[in-house]
């Protein structure tokens, strides 16, 4: 007996091309995943990550670092607990992804001016370079992404906002 659930054909990591030849797509069933927000917001997400970790020229940059390096040259000696509710990270991934930073050569970690038992977060000379790098790619990948959602984009971002502020 068929499976109810819709069938999807769906590229995964193994239909990539290989040596010249055409990629492969097998069909996976989605089921009520074909129809969810949330499943396809994830996908769009993971495709831009994707997406723009090859046009940049630093695979190990994420998104999300580069989101905490704008964050920290736009306030430059900012709190790590500030730093993450910026950039909607708790605890547990800020901490992390300021030691990496910070191995990196990308930013400073200074003992905070008013609370000594606090830091405080200052981009490098080296991270303002590469921040002036990713940003031009960065710029470029909007812009791949201006062109797919057109004049919708307002809208869009309307709705991506209302879903943040709403479910989070």
């Amino acid at each position: 007996m068929p499976h109810p659930l819709p069938l999807v054909a769906r590229k995964t990591r193994k239909t990539v091309r290989a040596a010249g030849r055409p990629s492969r797509t097998d069909d996976v069933r989605l089921g009520a995943l074909a129809d969810w927000i949330g499943f396809h917001l994830r996908l769009a997400q993971d495709a831009s990550f994707r997406a723009f970790a090859k046009h940049s020229g630093h695979p190990h940059m994420k998104p999300g670092r580069f989101a905490a390096m704008m964050v920290i040259h736009n306030n430059p000696g900012i709190a790590p607990g500030a730093l993450g509710r910026a950039i909607a990270r708790d605890k547990s991934t800020i901490t992390p992804l300021i030691q990496d930073l910070r191995r990196r050569g990308l930013i400073e970690r200074r003992p905070s001016p008013t609370d000594r038992r606090s830091a405080t977060v200052t981009l490098t000379k080296t991270g303002e370079a590469m921040l002036r790098d990713l940003l031009r790619h960065a710029r470029e990948h909007d812009r791949r992404l201006d062109e797919i959602v057109g004049d919708r984009k307002p809208e869009l971002l309307r709705l991506l906002r209302q879903i943040a502020e709403q479910v989070g």
